[in-house]
């Protein structure tokens, strides 16, 4: 799959989650021993034609996650390189014991795939949201946790998460429409943050959905005189400490924003590398509150938490005014 304008434009309007499917098919010729579980969310999570394709080499688990992620265990131990799928908070809380005994623990090859993660769910409201999700992935041993930014970089993500062997958690943020990042083919490595505008004045380190909204914020803030570096981290466990580093060279401020709250996600995964360092910047974390969120259109929920470039924006520059 050629990433261009033309393709990405395309890949948008499915949704990472929509969009997953189609990858997902695409590198199943490359991949004799791929398979991949449901919660009986095949046609949520853009896998109809995969399992019309394949039918051997899907399985609908019904609603029960928990057993989807025992049974994924088990596949994985014979041989299978086993991806299931489910939504954000169903596949990392109601499973997360299962996660943490037979992914973070057994070290088995399993990637788990929160579809719709963030607030994407709308008006299915807090029960669908994952709020929390990256918290409970993040503190399990073993685990790697990605966040792509956008559809072009959910291939870049599949397509090393099938090369990959381990665990897993893969995060797919955004609705239909998702914001394009990526208009042109560029390198991927996990772990390791990639810088895509480069500015003196502040560091915004940002990952998943909120990757688009932060360069636009960085576009507003230029109007104002301020210039800001910005980073996709979409590797969240193991951070790229070096580009960490790099910033923190740089001596200014440094603003991390997520679509998950503010505990235990991005920011707290940066400032609890940071915090060691003799070196200090100022810090903000920005993200969903630590509450539960009033339901809503998916566009207009990020606006009403400040999610979207002209909140951000003014954030970091009251920020920036404060740390002078």
């Amino acid at each position: 799959m050629e990433i261009n304008a033309k393709n990405v434009r395309q890949w948008s309007r499915l949704g990472s989650r929509g969009f997953f499917g189609q990858v997902i098919l695409e590198i199943a010729p490359e991949h004799a021993n791929l398979l991949v579980m449901s919660a009986d969310l095949g046609s949520s999570s853009g896998l109809e034609r995969f399992r019309k394709t394949y039918p051997d080499q899907f399985v609908n688990a019904g609603i029960a996650e928990q057993n989807m992620v025992g049974v994924a265990a088990g596949l994985a131990k014979e041989g299978f390189n086993v991806f299931v799928t489910s939504f954000a908070p169903f596949i990392s809380m109601r499973a997360a014991e299962q996660v943490r005994m037979n992914l973070g623990y057994m070290h088995l090859n399993v990637k788990a795939v929160s579809i719709g993660s963030g607030i994407a769910m709308g008006f299915l409201g807090n029960s669908h949201f994952g709020l929390e999700d990256m918290a409970v992935m993040r503190a399990i041993p073993g685990l790697t946790v990605v966040s792509p930014a956008d559809c072009a970089e959910v291939l870049k993500v599949v397509e090393a998460a099938a090369r990959f062997d381990g665990p897993m958690y893969i995060r797919l943020t955004g609705a239909a429409n998702t914001p394009i990042v990526y208009e042109d083919d560029y390198p991927f490595e996990l772990g390791k943050g990639q810088v895509l505008r480069e500015g003196e004045h502040v560091s915004i380190v940002a990952c998943g959905s909120m990757v688009y909204h932060s360069l636009r914020a960085a576009e507003l803030l230029a109007e104002q005189g301020i210039h800001a570096t910005v980073v996709n981290m979409h590797t969240i466990k193991p951070l790229d400490s070096a580009l960490l580093d790099q910033l923190l060279q740089r001596g200014a401020p440094l603003v991390t924003v997520e679509e998950h709250t503010v505990i235990g996600g991005l920011g707290s995964a940066v400032a609890e590398y940071l915090a060691p360092k003799r070196q200090k910047v100022p810090q903000l974390a920005i993200g969903l509150p630590d509450a539960y969120i009033d339901t809503g259109d998916y566009n207009y929920m990020l606006e009403q938490q400040g999610l979207t470039a002209a909140p951000l924006a003014a954030k970091i520059a009251e920020f920036i005014r404060r740390s002078d």
